[in-house]
């Protein structure tokens, strides 16, 4: 039979945790694939003046057009594997192998059944616990025991997370996802912006810690259901710190010691291409900066939102700035926050203070040693 742990049992909560981190980590590549290529296919044809190239009608436009409309079909073929994917890392991470079927399988479900990112990590946790509670307790004798992991964990599994879904919690999840959703699309104005800030600050406040992945976690999350603006908000504020601390050592060296200056360089390109980690090494060496960051981070997020920009993807690097709806106004949300950052890092860096010159005393009597 499959085995499950090895060495000392995590707790409840890192268990969890660590279940989810591997979902959202495994379901990254298919989101990412699926977004490229829709923003090729609508940039592309945003050339020919189209705003709608998924349209049905355009599978029989010319040849680029008809291209076009492929290649988004292709992107949105990889996002429908989104809900399918998550749910069955995180029920491999709970139960090995045999749990990957089982999660597939109810995470599929969870998509059919309307409950959107909510009900495949419910169906993932299902499948991981079942598979890991039939191995516990259904023994088999030697003869047989190959084909439990590869027969009856994975069908077993497969049936009950799927009654599971569709006659207990489905109906639930699918009302629950369905008001959410409701009461995200019906925000407008200020309660739109404020939203934005309180996503974009958490984003910047811990760098790629818990806060920060609860934050972006959940924007990725009602990408699948059509809903933009937290994600919009979150890839702005993942890469405003690492970019304005990078800039304010390459502007203003002499207020940062050597050993940031050389981090500075690492955190504007890390900040390029998407990876908030860059500005760790400041907050540690001064933790005051996580005010600032939050702040700058906060702007640029509601900044973006409010002026009507549209992120589809989770993509905050700046391979993926020109597939942004208005992103000239993204980009300058992006410069604004980094600007705020950048010039308050000057209230908290404020260079090395100098080291007291020790002036000998010349006049100090000396003693000479004699036996």
């Amino acid at each position: 039979m499959a085995k499950f742990q090895g060495g000392g049992k995590p707790s409840a909560g890192i268990e969890v945790k660590n279940a989810i981190m591997t979902g959202v980590s495994w379901m990254l590549p298919f989101v990412i694939a699926g977004a490229v290529l829709m923003g090729i296919a609508r940039i592309g044809a945003s050339i020919y003046g189209i705003d709608n190239i998924w349209d049905a009608s355009y599978e029989h436009a010319g040849m680029v057009v008809q291209l076009l409309h492929k290649f988004d079909g292709f992107g949105g073929l990889a996002l429908s594997l989104m809900l399918p994917v998550v749910a069955g890392y995180i029920s491999f991470a709970l139960a090995n192998k045999p749990g990957l079927a089982p999660g597939m399988v109810g995470g599929l479900l969870a998509s059919n059944l309307g409950t959107g990112f909510l009900g495949a990590l419910a169906a993932g946790f299902v499948a991981g616990y079942i598979v890991r509670a039939l191995n516990r307790y259904i023994k088999l004798p030697k003869s047989l025991a190959s084909a439990g992991p590869i027969f009856i964990l994975p069908v077993g599994g497969t049936l009950l997370t799927c009654v599971i879904m569709a006659f207990v919690i489905g109906t639930p999840l699918a009302a629950l996802n369905h008001g959410m959703e409701s009461w995200l699309l019906s925000m407008s104005g200020t309660n739109k912006v404020v939203l934005a800030a309180v996503i974009g600050g958490m984003v910047g406040f811990d760098l790629g810690g818990p806060v920060n992945k609860a934050a972006v976690t959940t924007a990725m999350a009602l990408l699948a259901s059509g809903i933009y603006d937290p994600n919009t908000a979150a890839q702005v504020a993942i890469i405003v710190p690492p970019i304005g601390l990078g800039v304010a050592t390459l502007l203003w060296s002499s207020r940062f010691p050597e050993s940031l200056r050389e981090a500075g360089k690492a955190s504007t390109l890390m900040g390029l291409i998407g990876v908030s980690e860059g500005a760790i090494p400041f907050a540690l060496s001064n933790p005051r900066i996580i005010v600032v960051n939050v702040v700058g981070s906060a702007v640029g997020a509601a900044m973006a939102v409010g002026l009507g920009a549209v992120n589809h993807a989770p993509i905050s690097g700046f391979y993926g700035w020109l597939a942004v709806e208005k992103w000239p106004v993204y980009v300058l949300s992006i410069v604004c926050g980094s600007a705020i950052i950048a010039c308050g890092s000057l209230l908290i860096f404020r260079g090395q203070a100098a080291t007291p010159e020790v002036k000998k005393d010349v006049t100090a009597p000396k003693f000479k040693a004699s036996r």
